[in-house]
């Protein structure tokens, strides 16, 4: 697999240190909910003509995977379920967050670095609980590496269709909602799926499993019928590299 997209966020942070012209310069932050879930957050912009604009509202989540999963007849593996925000009920690729428990070292690095972070809020707000930077309990904390999304995508794969796979590529690494959002979506495929065991879903999962062909793909597409907008783009990227029209 490739590493270099994974370091994405990283390069995103570096170009605003290289101060463009055209970023925004946050001036204060208000985090209106912070909890392990979500950093709902207010915050204060200076515009490059030198205005400021306020109240510009953004989240925090996990990163998560999405894998276009097929078996060994090419058909894809996709998933009903309910989606909240648009209150219908979805097809769409086996998903994701990625967890702590995807990485084996990740208990003792995560609470060395929310102490870090935790330091350095109160070393710079004091005790007034606002934040001029733009930290939250992801940042550092919730850091993604290859590993820990690969191996995130192969529980999710596992735990939402019962199917495992030993033939895995990494696509590419793209922001969820770049307008509001800093959270990232690693894309996968895993070929020659072949199931192994009956799904393992949590409380809050209540997801059937289907099998498509390319064509039945393309046709839900079409109508409208696979509805988000990423695990289009990782099913455009997958057939794009099935069809060698993408070389390494």
């Amino acid at each position: 697999m490739e590493g270099k997209n994974f370091e994405r966020r990283k390069a995103g942070e570096d170009k605003l240190k290289e101060k463009d012209p055209l970023a925004w310069k946050e001036i204060r932050t208000d985090h209106i909910i912070q909890d392990e879930w979500i950093d709902f957050r207010k915050t204060s912009y200076r515009f490059p003509d030198g205005s400021i604009y306020e109240p510009f509202y953004s989240y925090s989540r996990r990163d998560y995977v999405v894998i276009v999963a097929s078996d060994p007849e090419g058909r894809y593996l996709c998933v009903h379920q309910f989606r909240q925000g648009i209150r219908q009920v979805t097809t769409e690729f086996p998903a994701g967050c990625i967890e702590q428990k995807d990485s084996r070292d990740r208990t003792e690095k995560d609470s060395r670095n929310r102490a870090e972070d935790e330091k350095g809020r109160d070393k710079k707000n004091g005790s007034s609980g606002k934040d001029t930077g733009n930290s939250h309990p992801f940042g550092a904390f919730w850091s993604v590496s290859e590993e820990d999304a690969l191996e995130a995508a192969k529980r999710e794969l596992r735990e939402e269709t019962g199917y495992e796979s030993d033939e895995w590529d990494y696509l590419l690494t793209v922001p969820s909602n770049a307008t509001l959002a800093d959270n990232y979506a690693f894309l996968f495929t895993a070929k020659n799926c072949r199931r192994v065991s009956g799904q393992t879903l949590d409380d809050m999962e209540f997801l059937d499993v289907k099998k498509y062909s390319a064509r039945e793909m393309e046709e839900l597409i079409t109508k409208g019928e696979f509805q988000q907008a990423v695990h289009i783009t990782a099913w455009l990227l997958a057939q794009r590299r099935g069809s060698g029209a993408v070389t390494e």
